[in-house]
């Protein structure tokens, strides 16, 4: 190949690493968000249901909870923790709940009104505390 026609070729390539660099790092980069854009510090929600899922994950950990309702229904919520370096640092680990578990979740409830909200603290069904409660800082 011409010097020439290597120095036309490489815009397109650079820009193709451009492009596909930026998607690698875009689903990340999405998945991490700030707390105050998605919950509400100035409100407060208390959830009592059975755990279905708990993810002690990168960037944050994720509780799925099965609520009932005052009318007898079930409601799905998700509740979002911090990363689990600062879980640790406050006292959890993978197998602080367990699927089958029933516990009082408070927390910081989404901006939208969806089902999901931001852990303040978490309770077993006899009223220990698991770990320590969290600020909207962590």
């Amino acid at each position: 190949m011409r010097f020439s026609r290597l120095m036309r070729a490489m815009p397109a390539c650079v820009a193709a690493a451009v492009v596909g660099a930026g998607a690698l790092f875009a689903a990340p980069v999405q998945a991490h968000h700030s707390f105050a854009v998605f919950f509400d510090s100035q409100k407060s929600v208390t959830l009592t249901g059975v755990v279905t899922q708990f993810h002690f994950v990168n960037p944050h950990g994720l509780i799925r909870l099965t609520v009932k309702t005052p009318d007898g229904k079930t409601e799905e919520w998700k509740v979002e923790t911090n990363s689990p370096s600062v879980l640790r640092r406050r006292g959890w680990t993978p197998q602080s709940l367990q699927v089958g578990e029933t516990i009082t979740i408070e927390g910081w409830p989404a901006r939208d009104g969806s089902k999901y909200a931001r852990l303040r603290s978490a309770k077993r069904a006899n009223g220990e505390q698991v770990g320590k409660p969290f600020t909207p800082e962590g």
